[in-house]
């Protein structure tokens, strides 16, 4: 009676034993289809070793490589323009600052009256500085952040927790509206209706703080109440015309909160309250935070309203019942000098600066944004 030499284990095929493909496929077959070749679903193969895996590139459609490389470069032509738009700033505003008197760094600390007669001046020197505009722009952007942030955050909260549903649209759709409104028509408004509606409360606020420096009033420097047109007004206004971005943002975070959190707190017993205290604004904190540096944006940069409400002042005490002077409305305001390319530089150079703070401010939300989560 023969016996076979080789020993039979448990579940073991012969295909396997011989080591002939097919071995561990289902009815003596594997993913090679029997042949050895690798079918379309095969896994990679591996070296001996089996540490190594050998990869297998997958061809790209044509509709896939279209979409990247218009991505890429729309990614590239926007770095691009941002970069050529600081390069010619720079480039105009060197020949100006160039011809300082008192050097470069003056630039920064002189706070006078702007001397740009260079054609008169002996040596073709010129004399300008920053430190007047700066501080009433951001005066003015921070009091209508101030103004905003608390508002937009209400506006938020009700839309996406408490507005019935029938109402959410059309009360969305109104404060979305404001952000359409051109900027010329709330610098009327300003100024003809809102300003000289709080001439009363400008006069009874100097009145009761008038010692403090926020609150000086000061005769012939100051614009009269009865024109209101001064850095709180403009305030004012421009809070309202940058509360639609902040709320729009915050609301479509706010929106996304997951609705596992919020279900969780009502289980707990959480009233309404609770549960968007404990769970909407911590998720949507840094979307909050984040619309607010947009507004802040918006705001630096604001021009035509300003330039309405606002009296021209070019000295800065740090009172809101001052007019004052603000990067885009010096720009605006000297218009009629840019035929001379010199004086254009000087302004050009205030540009500048305005230009790296929308950066400072950016790169700020992101740090806080970050930092947040």
């Amino acid at each position: 009676m023969s016996h076979s030499t080789a020993s039979h284990l448990p579940g073991e095929s012969g295909a396997s034993r011989a080591g002939l493909p097919g071995g561990g496929g289902i009815n003596g077959t594997d993913d090679t289809g029997g042949t050895g070749t690798p079918g379309p679903g095969a896994p990679a193969a591996t070296d001996p070793g089996g540490n190594s895996q050998v990869e297998t590139r997958v061809k790209k459609r044509p509709g896939d490589r279209i979409f990247e490389y218009l991505s890429t470069g729309a990614a590239v032509l926007i770095t691009v323009l941002i970069g050529a738009i600081g390069l010619f700033l720079v480039i105009r505003a060197v020949p100006a600052l160039s011809r300082q008197r008192d050097g470069l760094l003056s630039f920064f600390s002189y706070d006078g009256r702007w001397n740009l007669n260079y054609t008169s001046n002996d040596g073709g020197w010129m004399q300008f500085g920053i430190p007047n505009l700066f501080f009433t722009t951001v005066m003015v952007s921070l009091l209508a952040l101030i103004i905003a942030m608390p508002i937009a955050l209400g506006v938020a909260i009700f839309l996406s927790n408490y507005c019935p549903k029938r109402a959410v649209r059309p009360l969305g759709f109104i404060v979305d509206l404001l952000a359409a409104v051109p900027s010329i028509v709330f610098g009327i408004w300003g100024m003809q209706v809102l300003g000289p509606a709080l001439g009363g409360f400008y006069e009874w606020l100097v009145g009761w703080g008038g010692g403090f420096i926020l609150f000086d009033w000061q005769q012939g420097s100051s614009p009269a109440f009865s024109t209101g047109r001064n850095i709180f007004t403009g305030g004012v206004v421009l809070a309202i015309m940058i509360l639609p971005i902040i709320a729009a943002t915050t609301r479509e975070v706010f929106v996304q909160t997951p609705r596992g959190h919020i279900e969780a707190a009502l289980a707990l017993g959480a009233t309404r309250w609770e549960v968007v205290r404990m769970t909407v604004l911590p998720f949507g904190r840094s979307g909050y935070i984040s619309g607010a540096m947009l507004g802040l944006g918006r705001a630096l940069g604001e021009t035509m309203a300003l330039y309405m409400v606002i009296a021209s002042s070019p000295g800065f005490r740090g009172s809101l019942m001052d007019g004052g002077t603000t990067f885009a409305t010096a720009i605006a305001n000297a218009a009629p000098e840019f035929n001379d390319d010199t004086k254009a530089g000087a302004y050009i150079a205030a540009g500048l600066v305005l230009f790296l703070l929308t950066f400072l401010v950016n790169a700020a939300a992101r740090a806080v944004v970050k930092n947040k989560k």
